[in-house]
């Protein structure tokens, strides 16, 4: 991510090049600090991209042919950097969506996770987005939430709800086939009090055993119902009826405590918001 003094970068999407053109012209207009550092024909480049110049914010077309918007963002939540050498945690981009119509896109959007910009992008509705999208910029160089609001759903749910808004509607996991000393059992998701991950295997924590299985969290995260785990941390997905409560450590972190486990799971910056209030 880009120091706080330094000017916010951001990659455009759109598989439109006169979309893609009239949204640098009105970002010019409305931000003209702003740096757009890639522009992207569909989600696998906008994705590539992202990876590449680790940017503050990217707008994405929720319709693109390889990978579509939410696609896209999905795998933009998932992307890994180190973290930068002063031990701070390297911050996912800010994300914004780009239609043209999907009302209950729109609706979805006004949550406040994500924004959204209607094509064609109008200076009033994108000087909106802009003033949102400072804020949250602020917020987080200060080292706070992201500024979504206490009623805000985790993005990854939102992305769920988006997808089945397209005619996309996501089945979940309803069992685990995990490793348990030198046996294969059967865990039924429900059951499991959280998912952590190191770098080879996935941790399957419930109240009574601990397995592991080979599946990595930004693949467990697309399969299981984002309404009933929440991921806290690029390595950890935590059972919501599991939570205990939340306290934080001598360096001001955030710690989820499990029933039914004595171990605190760290909630990492990005997924601060997630507690806002508690």
């Amino acid at each position: 991510m880009s120091e706080p003094s330094a000017p916010p970068r951001c990659v455009i999407a759109d598989d439109e090049r006169l979309m893609r053109e009239q949204l640098r012209a009105r970002l010019a207009e409305v931000w003209p600090e702003l740096q757009i550092v890639g522009e992207a024909k569909n989600g696998v480049e906008a994705v590539e991209l992202v990876q590449q110049h680790r940017p503050d914010l990217v707008f994405l077309d929720i319709r693109m042919p390889g990978l579509t918007g939410v696609e896209a963002a999905r795998r933009i939540a998932q992307l890994q950097w180190p973290d930068d050498p002063d031990g701070e945690e390297t911050l996912l981009p800010e994300i914004v969506f780009i239609t043209a119509y999907d009302q209950y896109a729109v609706e979805a959007f006004e949550q406040g996770v994500v924004d959204y910009v209607l094509k064609p992008a109008e200076r009033e509705r994108l000087q909106v987005t802009v003033g949102r999208l400072k804020h949250r910029l602020a917020q987080r160089a200060a080292g706070g939430d992201n500024g979504a609001g206490d009623a805000a759903p985790p993005l990854q749910q939102l992305l769920h709800k988006l997808s089945a808004g397209m005619g996309q509607a996501p089945t979940y996991l309803t069992w685990i086939q995990a490793t348990v000393g030198q046996a294969i059992q059967m865990i039924p998701v429900e059951d499991v009090l959280f998912f952590i991950s190191d770098e080879k295997y996935t941790r399957v924590q419930t109240a009574q055993l601990e397995a592991l299985i080979r599946k990595p969290i930004k693949e467990l995260v697309d399969e299981v119902d984002p309404q009933l785990f929440w991921q806290i941390h690029r390595s950890t997905l935590v059972n919501v009826k599991a939570i205990a409560g939340i306290t934080r450590d001598f360096r001001g972190r955030q710690l989820v405590g499990v029933k039914g486990a004595n171990e605190k799971l760290e909630v990492s910056r990005s997924y601060t918001h997630l507690f806002k209030g508690m």
